[in-house]
């Protein structure tokens, strides 16, 4: 059973969604407070973290932080509706996904299956992926630009992947969300894969001859290959 994280203090919603996900084949800890679920989120026992914003002790976004400087795992984000600023902010840092509060079971099972999904190992066929003098290695999840290693996210990763998958074309938001996070886009306020691409695009820097990922207004987004300079 792939083990599950959850770090909230609402005991009643985490019984609830524990005999839910055992249901699903996961295996739900809870955690109700942000010190001891940062410790717990370090751990390296977990898939993923299922994360509230609003914790007892230190804040979500506080555990997120300091997670995010140690650690790749998997996080979602929930959020009461409203917190659109704590939400954006929380993508920034480094969350893969968000679901508001509150919200279908269901709904966060699927979330779940479709990070998991994205950060599972791929098979030994398939080592590598390049384009100008970006590298992936795709078995190991991680990504170069020439001799330089990226320190991505793996929500990150996979952008980026999907990026040099179709490298000089344009991908729309609604394809990128359905590529990347496993979902569509849900509604015209969803703007997740955009902070996301923006995150991409700051930790990649621009090459001599410009900017590497390009908006294109009306369409979505398109990865510009750039020339290599060295080695990996």
């Amino acid at each position: 059973m792939e083990r599950i994280l959850i770090v909230d203090d609402d005991v009643g919603l985490c019984e609830v969604l524990a005999e839910r996900l055992a249901g699903e084949g996961f295996l739900l800890e809870a955690v109700h407070e942000g010190i001891r679920g940062l410790e717990r989120a370090r751990s390296g026992e977990h898939a993923l973290v299922i994360l509230d914003l609003m914790l007892p002790g230190i804040t979500g976004l506080e555990v997120l932080r300091s997670l995010r400087t140690h650690s790749g795992i998997p996080v979602l984000i929930l959020t009461a509706r409203g917190e659109e600023v704590d939400r954006i902010l929380g993508l920034e840092i480094g969350a893969d996904d968000y679901l508001p509060k509150p919200f279908n079971p269901r709904e966060l099972i699927a979330r779940i299956r479709a990070v998991l999904r994205r950060t599972m190992p791929l098979e030994a066929a398939t080592q590598g992926l390049s384009a100008g003098d970006i590298s992936l290695d795709l078995p190991a999840r991680e990504a170069w630009i020439n001799e330089h290693k990226l320190h991505l996210t793996s929500v990150e990763f996979s952008l980026l992947e999907a990026f040099l998958r179709r490298a000089g074309h344009v991908v729309t938001r609604e394809q990128l969300t359905e590529t990347v996070l496993g979902r569509k886009v849900v509604g015209p306020f969803d703007r997740v894969i955009d902070v996301h691409v923006s995150n991409l695009r700051k930790k990649l820097g621009e090459s001599p001859a410009g900017e590497r990922i390009k908006a294109v207004r009306g369409a979505g987004y398109q990865f510009v290959p750039r020339a290599e300079s060295g080695k990996k």
